[in-house]
């Protein structure tokens, strides 16, 4: 009888905690979601959104991947330019900013999730009308299998938009390519190892964010 009543006052106090847990976890995916919204609103004052969206030269019923979409910056604003009969596929190697994307995104039914692996995107074969990069190119360990994948995905005269940091001179030696930021013109020569046209390129594309770095563009076409 009293073995019984501990098994019951266990499980009662196991119930307890993972009801605690559950209300604790929800709690705080509400409030970093909250916070990824101020951030965001912050970030549109600088980021220049519609300028990168402009380069990927989308239309309606276009598919369009944001690759290393994190929480889907680019991605919820990329649904409505391609509209209901378009797609955005939002690929990311991170589970987690993957979740708080499927959360925001859950009402927009032309964007889906896609967990891709550090030297493949798992995107679908020549089809995808545009790419694009932003703040992820930095990365990347080896680009040329990723550029590689995103050629294969891409119809045609597909577009690819690289945005990222030039490095700044007194980050330089704190990784290869500086912190969290790579050339434009190493970038450019990927690209062009990888047998992508570029089409224009803007070296001075944002002139400083709050941490006062200069970012570049850069706009290539698939064979």
């Amino acid at each position: 009888m009293r073995i019984n009543y501990r098994i019951k006052l266990l499980l009662f106090f196991l119930c307890a905690l993972a009801v605690f847990l559950v209300f604790s976890v929800g709690y705080s995916a509400l409030n970093t979601l909250s916070r990824l919204d101020a951030v965001e609103a912050e970030r549109d004052q600088w980021q220049r959104p519609s300028g990168v969206i402009q380069a990927l030269d989308l239309k309606p019923g276009n598919i369009v991947v944001d690759l290393g979409c994190g929480s889907g910056y680019f991605t919820l604003k990329l649904s409505s330019v391609v509209g209901t009969d378009g797609r955005v596929i939002g690929e990311d190697i991170r589970w987690l900013p993957l979740g708080f994307l499927w959360v925001r995104g859950v009402r927009k039914r032309n964007v889906s999730i896609v967990h891709g692996e550090p030297n493949d995107p798992h995107l679908p074969m020549k089809s995808v009308n545009a790419v694009l990069i932003s703040n992820t190119y930095h990365e990347f360990m080896d680009p040329q299998p990723i550029l590689i994948h995103l050629s294969q995905s891409l119809v045609s005269g597909g577009r690819l938009v690289v945005v990222d940091c030039e490095p700044n001179p007194n980050n330089i030696g704190i990784t290869e390519n500086g912190e969290h930021e790579i050339s434009v013109a190493r970038v450019e020569d990927d690209l062009r190892r990888a047998h992508f046209e570029v089409v224009s390129r803007q070296d001075r594309f944002i002139e400083s964010d709050p941490d006062r770095e200069s970012w570049w563009l850069i706009v290539a076409r698939n064979p």
